[in-house]
């Protein structure tokens, strides 16, 4: 048999490990997905690369890569449950964690009994070491070898191992940092280090320790994980190159991972968005918003022009990283979320998850507590099984689950059922307000693209309560993020800081560290295997108004850095401001612009494969209760429409109650079909119910998308306010 060349995407989920293959030479592209194995993730990443090449027939010689994205190596910390670490930081500053920044929840007004979350390195973990650095990098007090011996003596001691050390001034000279973990390995050999200076190379000494505390944090678990699934992927073939998804939109090979792991913390959200947008743009919508629902929770983001936005003011888990990473807002709203009573006795919805396991009651694995997913299971809006039928459900746990918490409430169970509901969808589209509204965006000029395997459950609803243009659903919706990983390139970032004022700014000086960013990023990819003819770079520069506290980032473009450039560039900046914040000062010269950032990415290309046309059909479907799978009257042009594979009782209005709906199977449907809800769309991975007032229509590339027909209003049930929704 001829060798193929096949690249394989595997995203892992808390409830699934999605597959996506993808043959380079012929183009044709496997979907699976294989329950995740919690107790062990790398068990359900092997399961998912076997069963994928049994499905192509293939073996593990044809596979030319694998791309992995997830965030199981550092749930304990997006959990708050950080191991022991220490902090090593310049003498006069062991406080520096203890004062943070003055950041309160939501302003003063709901937030009364609001305390600090708990330090990532408690007060009693943290030593100082002499010595101090000018913000130009000039050695004002010499290294103190003494304090600094003595540190890494004092955890030694203690058999604290994991440390970040974080000097003042270190992103401008690296010397002191350097000096310290010579020491550390010299006198505490087990310790495993992240200096500053290699983690952000930025200024603003709070951010530059908690990021690099967060990178030493995750460093022993994903080294640990990393290893472990690139041994055993030897036992499909020897030497299969393995990468790792960075939070930034770009994937790292696994060996430099060990040494960037914060980079990859929002791998799993990121290849998602990345996928959706790329989907998005090729069905003609520019400007999306994104809404991936898993297991345990909905990440939101959004896109313009097919590229997700980027940010470097992320947080992960309760603390800041200044890591450039896609923006994705997260909401505990997944298909696990638990359903609850508040001590006032309003029903709540997450951010609690039952998880895969034990998991919802309709898993029959444990659980206790009824879920979204046991929600729409008691209204019929997905079937009594997941996956075509691998898995199936127990209704009567559900039915029973959604019954005693609906008396407790004293309602209905089916009152009761769409309240969860409801409340599930106004937290989506709060996440969904977040990334636009709040960044000046008008939401009504975007559609929705959902997946994930919950993701598009609630998309009518959505489009209802924000007022969107419609839905995109993708083909196999449940596996965007592991397709979007097959369509990512390599990324590595660096970035210097270099305050100075535009008036005086040192252009050969500027010219400088842009090419010595620019010749890291060069050799980062001369070590992943990428010919310098097909290296790419993007240059990006944070400017602001002097006196302001937060930057703007504008692109940079190649160039020879002189006077003209710089004005280039500064005018690229007004501009920038005026769109986010509505005014600039470009007329005004006493408002002076200062240089605060330099940044270069450096890119290796991969080839993407393509999203190729489905099958048409010139026909008009319309799903109405009480039609017969075979009513003529439901077919235009076509004698061979697929009819409705059953029906079953679903409920999308409580005070309406549940009537026959027709079920179709996706893959039956062809570009040009349209249906008219009320409707549910089943397959392999994922469920669409269409709600009534909704119309459905396949585009050339086999997106469903829906939208809401012009004579139906927006409504807002009283499900918001009877439940509690906020």
């Amino acid at each position: 048999m001829a060798e193929r060349r096949i690249r394989i995407g595997i995203d892992t989920g808390g409830t699934f490990t999605d597959v996506v293959a993808f043959d380079e030479d012929s183009g044709e592209m496997v979907t699976t997905k294989t329950p995740s194995t919690p107790s062990n993730p790398a068990d359900g990443f092997i399961n998912g690369v076997a069963k994928v090449l049994d499905l192509m027939s293939a073996s593990g010689a044809d596979i030319t890569a694998v791309c992995h994205g997830t965030t199981v190596a550092t749930n304990k910390l997006l959990e708050g449950k950080v191991e022991r670490l220490g902090f090593i930081t310049s003498e006069g500053y062991e406080f520096m964690l203890e004062i943070a920044r003055q950041a309160v929840p939501d302003g003063y007004g709901n937030s009364y009994f609001w305390v600090k979350p708990p330090r990532i390195v408690p007060a009693d973990a943290v030593r100082t070491v002499g010595g101090r650095m000018d913000f130009q990098g000039n050695e004002i007090r010499p290294f103190d070898e003494d304090t600094a011996v003595a540190a890494a003596r004092w955890f030694r001691d203690r058999g604290i191992t994991t440390l970040g050390v974080c000097f003042l001034h270190s992103y401008a000279n690296d010397t002191h940092e350097l000096a310290m973990r010579e020491i550390l390995t010299r006198e505490h050999p087990e310790a495993i280090v992240s200096i500053s200076s290699e983690v952000l190379r930025e200024y603003r000494e709070y951010e530059r320790s908690m990021t690099t505390l967060v990178d030493a944090a995750v460093k022993p678990n994903v080294s640990r994980y990393v290893t472990n699934i690139h041994t055993r992927l030897d036992g499909f073939a020897r030497g299969i190159p393995f990468y790792i998804m960075k939070s930034n939109g770009g994937v790292l090979s696994a060996d430099e991972v060990v040494h960037q792991p914060i980079t990859t913390v929002l791998s799993g959200p990121a290849a998602g968005a990345l996928g959706a947008g790329l989907i998005a743009k090729r069905a003609g919508f520019a400007e999306v918003l994104t809404c991936d629902g898993g297991g345990t929770s909905t990440d939101v983001s959004v896109v313009l022009d097919g590229e997700p936005t980027l940010t470097t003011e992320g947080t992960v888990g309760a603390y800041p990283s200044k890591i450039p990473m896609i923006d994705v807002v997260t909401v505990g709203a997944g298909g696990g979320s638990i359903a609850w009573i508040s001590p006032e006795g309003t029903l709540k919805v997450g951010p609690h998850s039952a998880g895969a396991d034990p998991g919802p009651l309709c898993y029959a694995k444990g659980g206790t507590q009824p879920t979204i997913t046991d929600a729409h299971v008691v209204l019929g809006r997905i079937p009594p099984h997941l996956l075509g039928g691998e898995i199936p459900l127990d209704v009567e746990a559900a039915r029973a689950g959604i019954d005693t918490l609906a008396a407790e409430l004293g309602i209905d169970p089916v009152r009761c059922a769409t309240g969860i509901l409801e409340i599930s969808a106004w937290n989506q589209a709060n996440a969904l307000r977040q990334v636009s509204v709040k960044r000046g965006l008008d939401v009504r000029d975007f559609m929705l693209t959902t997946f994930g395997g919950s993701g598009s459950l609630l998309g009518c609803r959505l489009v209802d309560i924000l007022d969107l243009a419609g839905v995109v659903v993708p083909q196999n919706p449940g596996n965007v993020s592991a397709f979007g990983l097959l369509t990512v390139d390599v990324k590595n970032d660096y970035v210097q800081t270099m305050v100075s004022k535009h008036t005086t700014l040192d252009h050969v000086a500027v010219q400088k560290t842009l090419d010595e960013l620019t010749a890291k990023a060069a050799k980062a990819l001369d070590g992943e295997g990428f010919p310098r003819d097909e290296h790419r770079y993007s240059r990006t520069v944070d400017l602001r108004y002097f006196g302001q506290a937060f930057e703007v980032r504008v692109p940079a473009p190649e160039g020879t850095v002189d006077e003209a450039y710089a004005a280039r560039v500064a005018d690229a900046f007004h501009a920038e401001h005026r769109a986010l914040y509505g005014y600039d000062f470009r007329a005004d010269p006493s408002q002076q612009v200062e240089w605060v950032n330099l940044r270069v990415t450096g890119v290796g290309p991969i080839t993407r494969p393509e999203l190729r046309e489905v099958e048409t059909r010139d026909a008009t479907l319309k799903a109405s209760p009480g039609d017969g799978p075979q009513d003529p009257s439901n077919s235009v042009g076509s004698s061979s429409l697929p009819a409705p594979t059953s029906t079953r009782a679903v409920c999308f209005d409580a005070d309406t109650g549940p009537a026959d709906t027709p079920i179709y199977w996706r893959p039956d449907l062809r570009a040009g079909d349209t249906l008219e809800g009320p409707a549910v769309i089943e397959e392999f991975g994922s469920t669409v119910p269409v709600h009534p007032g909704f119309t459905v229509r396949v585009d050339t590339i086999g997106n469903l998308v829906i939208t809401r027909n012009p004579s139906t209003a927006p409504t807002t049930t009283a499900a918001a306010t009877t439940a509690g929704a906020r």
